[in-house]
This record gives C-alpha cells, structure tokens and sequence, in this order.
C-alpha cells in the first residue's frame, strides 16, 4: 500500500471517530457519514474496523455506555433517563439492557457504589497507579472558561507504554518545523478509571500559536471544546496522573456541586512526563463542568 494511501486511510477514520465523540448525544447516520467523507459505507466501515479493531456501531455503543457510565458517577440530580438521553439512547429500557450487558450491573447498581468495584480492578491494571502514594485531598481548583483550541493530534489506542512513542513522534513534528510557541495537550475521550485501559483513546495533542507555524498534511486537525472546565494544577509522576483522575471523578465532583458534561477531559503540559527525562510532569488538568 502506498504511504499516501495509508495516510488518507488512516484520516478517513480518525475523522470518523472523532465524529462519534463529539456527536455521542446525537442519532448517528453512518449513511450521512460515509456522504459527507466522500467514501462508499463498505470501504469506511472496513478501514474504521481495520484502525480500531471494532465496527462503526460496536464503537458507537462503548462510547456512548462509558459517557453514560462517567455521568451516572458525577451527575447526581440527572436521572437515569435523562443520563441516557445524553448519551443518545432514546429508550431508557435499551440503555439498561445495553448497560447491564456492558458493566455486569444497573445503573442503579451502578450508582450506589457498584462502580468502586469497576473502578479498583481497572486501577490495578496499571502498576505505577498502584505505587502512588499522592495525596489531592487538598488540591483545590479554579473555575474557568476556556476557547475552543485548534489542535493536531496523534491518536494512542490505550492508556499504556505506546503514549511514549506517540509524544516522541509529535515532538519529531516540533522540530522539523522550529515551533517555538506552542502547546502540549493530552486529551482524554474515555475516563481511565471506568474504561479498560487498553481500550482507551488516548489523543497527544500540540497546539501552535499560529496553524500556519506546522507545514504538515499527515495529521489530522481538531478543536479541543470551548466551555467551563475545573482547573486542577499537578505536579507529579506517571502513576500519580491514573490515581488522580480516580479522585477527580469519583471523590472530588462526587463531593462537590457540580455536574460534568461529555465534553472530554484534557490536561495542559508545562513539563510533559513521556518527554522528560526525570518521568515528571507539571499539568493543568480540565474536566468540562456545570451547576
């Protein structure tokens, strides 16, 4: 297969994917899709499975009962039926069924305290997580409202070792093209906590300062959401981040006032753990929010 052909093939589904996670509250036409990418439905769907490992309708559904799993968490005055429709289930019968299937439990089982359970065996996946002796109890964080951000990204299956490589060929895009002001943002479509993490889509992301800075056709483009995101500032090593994302989600919002969105969560490097050479960072780390 040609490198260019590969490149468009790979673009076609990393923009098909994307669509799902911004679109995940919406009735999704795979019809309209394949017409608005310009491709025939049998060549997208096959180059989507051959990316991803999963058809367009198997992702469509694990995106939507994670998005309805994270919610079920933070989300405490919604009920379960509003919950669904926010994910784009509209019968809350099919949501339960479907969600049974999926996390061996009710939502309402789900809610009180099922997810702990869930959650624990998934912290126990990664090694560094369960090294980490952080404590956030006491971080407290700012309310902010931020613009949307045009990034390029690089898109890592899995919360795992690979994220390394994935950085380690952004930063090759960095250099080739002098970028001096720019960002590094990780983005975070599926909650690590409540996702298997390698199921995970992890998205390493730069942002320059002007587009025209990065002189590059291979990677695709996106716009990180506008809104109102709880600004936590972190310092730490790799595990500290998984562990912190648990009491984020399922201690902090819990606890506070807020309700979240499905808007992803997203992480500001201003010292990036997988490009470091100490394996630290120092973040600002957004969960996207209302009250």
């Amino acid at each position: 297969m040609k490198k260019e052909t590969l490149q468009k093939r790979v673009k076609i589904a990393n923009n098909v994917m994307y669509y799902i996670y911004t679109h995940i509250d919406t009735h999704i036409d795979i019809e309209e899709l394949s017409y608005d990418f310009q491709v025939s439905k049998f060549h997208m769907q096959r180059i989507f499975k051959e990316a991803f490992g999963k058809n367009i309708y198997e992702s469509i559904k694990s995106i939507r009962l994670q998005k309805a799993a994270n919610l079920l968490l933070t989300n405490k005055y919604s009920t379960i039926s509003n919950i669904a429709n926010l994910c784009g289930y509209s019968s809350q019968s099919s949501f339960i069924k479907a969600f049974k299937q999926r996390f061996e439990m009710t939502p309402k089982q789900w809610k009180d305290k099922g997810y702990k359970e869930y959650s624990t065996k998934i912290l126990q996946q990664s090694k560094s997580a369960l090294n980490s002796n952080a404590d956030f109890s006491k971080i407290t964080p700012t309310i902010v409202k931020m613009p949307s951000l045009d990034s390029f990204y690089i898109r890592n299956k899995g919360y795992n070792k690979n994220i390394k490589n994935t950085w380690q060929k952004l930063q090759t895009l960095i250099l080739n093209n002098n970028l001096k002001n720019y960002k590094q943002i990780a983005l975070l479509h599926d909650n690590p906590t409540i996702t298997p993490l390698n199921e995970c889509q992890y998205i390493a992301c730069i942002v320059p300062e002007k587009k025209s800075d990065v002189n590059s056709h291979r990677l695709p483009k996106f716009k990180i959401s506008e809104g109102v995101y709880a600004k936590f500032d972190l310092e730490g090593v790799h595990g500290d981040m998984l562990k912190f994302i648990h009491w984020v989600y399922h201690e902090w919002l819990v606890n506070s006032e807020y309700e979240t969105t499905t808007k992803p969560s997203y992480a500001v490097y201003n010292k990036n753990n997988f490009l470091s050479e100490d394996n630290r960072f120092n973040m600002s780390f957004y969960v996207s929010i209302k009250f």
